[in-house]
């Protein structure tokens, strides 16, 4: 007779064979494993746990019984880690194991927290807790724990605007709590915290956040977080670092003006005005304006504006706009050459070779009256011209 049950309580069942002639009957015993005779257990550890390869992971482990079987739960308790049906640890026997390790509970106190050392990746596996006892022998299914070895993880992120304090947070699985990482960072930015924290599934994670104010100088700057890990198998440290490049939005800054050419200028040429402004987002519009007299006159749009040399011989400006604000530049003003038109030519007197005379001439939409004495004497000319 042949029963078929999960707990590992050993009972005795009977068994009748009575022989076809009925001269006699024989009776013996079985065992059999029965759940529902040996009452219940369970475990309570991570579903999953991260661990650096070459590093330890210490498990969070507890589990619960019936209350019957509480007095169970003796020195003799071992605990075994199977990986299907192969067991990788068994406290009572360290030396063996296929995964060195140490158990950090007690189970009599139905703690089964353990350390595994040297994690590679192929112990990436599911694995599961069975207790053994005197008499209380279990395999406890209701949760299995995923190790996973991996060789890399750290994972910090942000994104804010200018003005604003931004706490940057990188954060790195601590396994194995005799050797937690150290955790820095790439620039000194503002105050730092570190601290281990616990997960609700009692997992640890290595904690740093850094603390700053966000300005448009830290935009575009490539921030990154390193994770250094001692390994527990004697090897060198082993470093794994993750980076972002940060994105501060702010309104237009340093708006500037450049002009082509830069003059003096003929007051009848083009000139090329450029206005210039660092801003995140980007710029979505620019204005020109002139400044004259208080008066500010829109005189074109755009990033380039091709215009003549007459219209910025006044002061003038640019503003750039984004989504954030507006950025507007210093006031320029172009040197500009005005070609004058002799209006009128009057010759006022003659007296020993010198001739005294006086002109008007108009340029640049402006009049002008110049005053000038030629001297002429042994077919030497000498010009004096004043305003």
């Amino acid at each position: 007779l042949n029963l078929l049950f999960q707990s590992n309580q050993m009972v005795k069942c009977p068994s009748i064979t009575v022989k076809q002639d009925s001269l006699e009957h024989t009776q013996r015993f079985v065992s059999c494993v029965s759940a529902a005779l040996c009452g219940w257990a369970e475990v309570f550890i991570p579903k999953t746990i991260e661990v650096l390869s070459g590093s330890c992971v210490t498990i969070p482990c507890s589990f619960d019984v019936e209350d019957t079987y509480n007095s169970h739960l003796d020195e003799t308790c071992r605990a075994l880690w199977k990986s299907d049906q192969t067991v990788v640890f068994d406290s009572s026997n360290p030396k063996s194991n296929t995964i060195q390790g140490e158990l950090k509970g007690d189970l009599k106190r139905k703690d089964c927290s353990t350390t595994l050392n040297n994690m590679r990746p192929d112990h990436s596996k599911e694995y599961f807790l069975r207790v053994e006892c005197n008499i209380f022998k279990h395999n406890l299914l209701n949760q299995k724990l995923h190790i996973s070895v991996t060789g890399r993880f750290c994972s910090p992120s942000t994104n804010t605007s200018e003005g604003t304090s931004v706490s940057l947070k990188c954060s790195a699985p601590a396994p194995c709590l005799s050797h937690p990482p150290a955790l820095t960072w790439s620039s000194s930015l503002g105050h730092i915290q570190e601290s281990l924290q616990e997960n609700l599934d009692r997992t640890k994670v290595q904690t740093s956040v850094l603390n700053f104010n966000a300005s448009r100088i830290h935009h575009g700057k490539e921030i990154s977080c390193t994770a250094v890990y001692n390994k527990k198998d004697g090897s060198p440290k082993s470093s794994v670092s993750t980076s972002l490049t940060a994105d501060i939005s702010y309104p237009p800054k340093n708006t500037t003006v450049s002009v082509s050419p830069s003059g003096p200028v003929p007051e009848n040429s083009r000139v090329t005005l450029i206005c210039s402004s660092a801003a995140n987002p980007a710029v979505r519009s620019y204005t020109w304006y002139r400044a004259d007299g208080g008066q500010e006159t829109v005189m074109g749009t755009g990033h380039v504006l091709d215009i003549a040399a007459s219209e910025v011989s006044s002061p003038f400006f640019c503003k750039a706009e984004n989504d954030l604000g507006a950025g507007r530049s210093n006031t320029r003003q172009i040197e500009v050459q005005c070609m004058y038109q002799i209006s009128n030519l009057y010759v006022l007197y003659t007296l020993m070779g010198l001739t005294v005379s006086s002109l008007s001439a108009s340029g640049c939409g402006h009049s002008s009256v110049t005053h000038g004495r030629s001297f002429v004497r042994e077919n030497l000319a000498i010009d004096s011209v004043g305003e």
